[in-house]
């Protein structure tokens, strides 16, 4: 049978239609609702910046980048604005929905044009105090210099003319782009004590265009939404005499002046008004022409007001102490008893924070190394490094500068680090370092001993609150012996390490991950039960593809949760029967990556910071690690069948991309995410002593 595959782009496309599900879906909270469709926004703005326009430089590469791309990239463009403007459309239907659910509830979302005498004059004094000094009104007309447009702001384009004038002849457009430092929201007075009313900054500004623009005759004004989107690859330039820092810095510059990849107006905009913004910003044909509503920029709908309604938002589910580390004195001293397993945000990422604390305090603590992808903007993991350094530590951080669109925060902290006196490298050239490791290294008695952490997901508070990821702390010499090799790669590049337990991008992954699943498929053959439970966020590769339709052939059971990106087509007759994937897309954003082989009678667990795509196998650095406790293993499989199980946020893949639900049918209700919220509370509550 052919090798059949979907394409990743368009994939993706589908993940995100499951992040519009979550805007649309009645059950959610209506303001997370307006929330999810923040999220779908950003994450649409970050697609057509990074992967339409990679594809678009794809084009006219010749026969190999279509063999390569198993589609050719003319095709998947067409493809790609055909979805999209079916989601947009989609978006818009349910954006409109939502406002009048708002309204239902006592939210109302006001325009300039239907404010009240009072709320009137209100937006006019906050428009002269906070908004108009943030103001630089660009005029398109004359033969003035191309404006230079930025790709993560929205602007008003406007018109201003005279009704009289039919020639047109006081007629002016202009650019104004949307200040950032100012809130998108503004909670009007309200003349009820039930009702708030809201006003978006860009209505703000429409109110106050007068103001702005007195200098000029014109009696009728109109200011529509456009947002520009450029292509946001970095090119890093191959200078051997110039520091990666100074490539970098040079190829953020050239990010501003990228090529357009996207252009999404208001669809009721002026012909002659949308016709002058692109001559001005000299837009191309082939650029993506999006129309849609009133607003763009909805990831700030990410931060929607609560309002102080708990009934329109999320219930709070606090995190949870681990039952092992709760009021302990010395988490170093419970690592050297037992491997210790978070997971996230259900339990506590205050442990890793505690953890480092204890490190940089302990007398008997020597030395701290960390690699970071991304960190909080007041990280406390950075606080407790340079605490560490002040204590007399040897602080190593290695640090990765090309963390996408994260490239200007890593360079201020890589001075910040420096400053303190940590010392800093830069990781591999040619690799990005992306797995999430810590290696303590503490005196006991006459010797000393390691301590590890390994995990899937990035060393940030923030996130973790928000994604699901584990976290491995162990004192486990199999595993921390490795660790240390894999810091010494990072130091030492020509030095090749061999790695006999962790799983090591660029160096054993790919093998070892084929070798397992052909382990399963000899099992399978010889008549023994053979299966492979995987949950990643994206599922890409080709050649890992291939081997699991391999093993589907041969009798494996695969079953899977993938959250993003799937290219494997599952159950297909004769080529991958045996194969059932699912999705869920719920509050948390799923990003464990976790892997379990049957190993015929003897399974096999693995967490990985590496997803199943080309890149993280071979062009990062990526770290898996075996787990060798039966507890925490036990543990992982419950989580996974919980997730496997779900029956309220989980959507079929399948070849078609339909993403429908699944059905719970008689059975009774399992979403997963508050299942193991469930789980952990009530594993803790266990835990602790009773009391007589």
């Amino acid at each position: 049978m052919k090798f059949r595959v979907i394409n990743r782009e368009i994939s993706w496309l589908s993940f995100n239609h499951r992040v519009l599900q979550e805007a649309i879906d009645p059950r959610v909270p209506l303001i997370d609702r307006i929330r999810f469709l923040g999220i779908f926004s950003n994450n649409l703005d970050e697609f057509f910046r990074v992967r339409v326009a990679t594809v678009k430089r794809m084009i006219g590469l010749g026969t190999e980048v279509r063999a390569y791309f198993e589609m050719d990239p003319k095709q998947c463009l067409n493809e790609i604005q055909e979805k999209v403007l079916t989601l947009q459309n989609q978006f818009e239907k349910t954006f409109q929905s939502l406002i009048q659910e708002l309204a239902e509830n006592g939210v109302n979302i006001k325009t300039h044009e239907n404010l009240s005498e009072e709320q009137s004059e209100f937006v006019g004094k906050y428009f002269y105090n906070e908004v108009l000094s943030h103001l630089v009104p660009i005029l398109l007309g004359g033969e003035g210099p191309k404006p230079q447009i930025q790709d993560h702001s929205i602007y008003l384009a406007i018109k201003l003319w005279k009704k009289k004038d039919k020639k047109n002849k006081y007629t002016k457009y202009a650019l104004m782009e949307m200040p950032e430092t100012v809130s998108r929201f503004l909670v009007l007075p309200n003349s009820t004590e039930d009702q708030t009313d809201i006003i978006l900054l860009d209505d703000v500004i429409r109110h106050g265009l007068p103001t702005v623009f007195h200098i000029f005759e014109f009696d009728h004004v109109v200011a529509h939404t456009i947002k520009l989107t450029r292509d946001a690859e970095l090119d890093i330039e191959e200078d051997i005499s110039s520091s990666l820092m100074e490539k970098l810095e040079r190829s953020l510059e050239r990010r501003k002046s990228g090529q357009f990849v996207r252009f999404v107006y208001d669809e009721s905009i002026p012909d002659d008004l949308r016709k002058a913004v692109e001559k001005k910003v000299k837009l191309s044909p082939d650029v993506n022409r999006i129309p849609g509503g009133r607003y763009h920029n909805f990831k700030d709908f990410i931060g929607f007001p609560s309002l102080g309604r708990k009934s329109l938002n999320y219930q709070k589910l606090p995190a949870i102490d681990h039952p092992d580390l709760a009021g302990k004195r010395s988490i170093l001293d419970v690592i050297d008893e037992k491997d210790i397993l978070l997971t996230y945000p259900f339990q506590k990422f205050g442990h890793v924070i505690d953890l480092l604390r204890e490190a940089a305090m302990d007398p008997s603590v020597t030395k701290i190394k960390i690699n970071l992808y991304r960190v909080a903007k007041h990280s406390k993991i950075i606080n407790a490094l340079i605490n560490a350094v002040k204590n007399g530590k040897k602080v190593l951080v290695v640090l990765e500068l090309q963390a996408r669109f994260d490239e200007k925060n890593n360079l201020k902290l890589s001075q910040v680090l420096q400053d303190e006196g940590v010392q800093v490298q830069f990781g591999v050239q040619g690799l990005k370092v992306h797995s999430k490791l810590i290696l303590i290294e503490r005196k006991v008695g006459v010797g000393k001993k390691l301590y590890a952490h390994i995990g899937t997901g990035n060393f940030h508070e923030g996130n973790a609150s928000i994604y699901t990821d584990h976290s491995l702390l162990t004192a486990d010499e199999r595993i921390t012996k490795e660790v240390k090799k894999v810091f010494n790669f990072l130091k030492q590049n020509y030095q090749r390490e061999l790695f006999r337990h962790l799983l090591v991008s660029p160096f054993n992954t790919r093998r070892k991950l084929m070798q397992l699943i052909h382990q399963e498929i000899k099992y399978a053959k010889e008549g023994k039960e053979a299966y492979i439970y995987l949950k990643v966020n994206n599922l890409v590769d080709s050649s890992l593809i291939r081997k699991l339709y391999e093993a589907s052939q041969a009798g494996v059971k695969i079953h899977g949760v993938v959250r993003g990106i799937c290219a494997l087509i599952p159950g297909v007759s004769g080529m991958s029967d045996n194969i059932h994937l699912v999705s869920v897309v719920d509050r948390f954003l799923e990003h464990t990556r976790l892997m379990i082989f049957s190993g015929g009678g003897n399974e096999k667990y693995f967490i990985t910071s590496a997803d199943w795509m080309t890149r993280n196998l071979d062009r990062r650095v990526e770290v898996g690690t075996p787990i060798y406790d039966k507890a925490i293993q036990e543990e992982l499989k419950e989580l996974f069948l919980l997730s496997y199980s779900d029956n309220v946020k989980a959507r079929r893949l399948d070849k078609n991309m339909e993403n429908k639900y699944l059905p719970s049918g008689d059975n009774r209700s399992i979403r997963s995410q508050i299942a193991i919220y469930h789980y952990f509370k009530e594993k803790f509550e266990a835990s602790k002593p009773v009391e007589i």
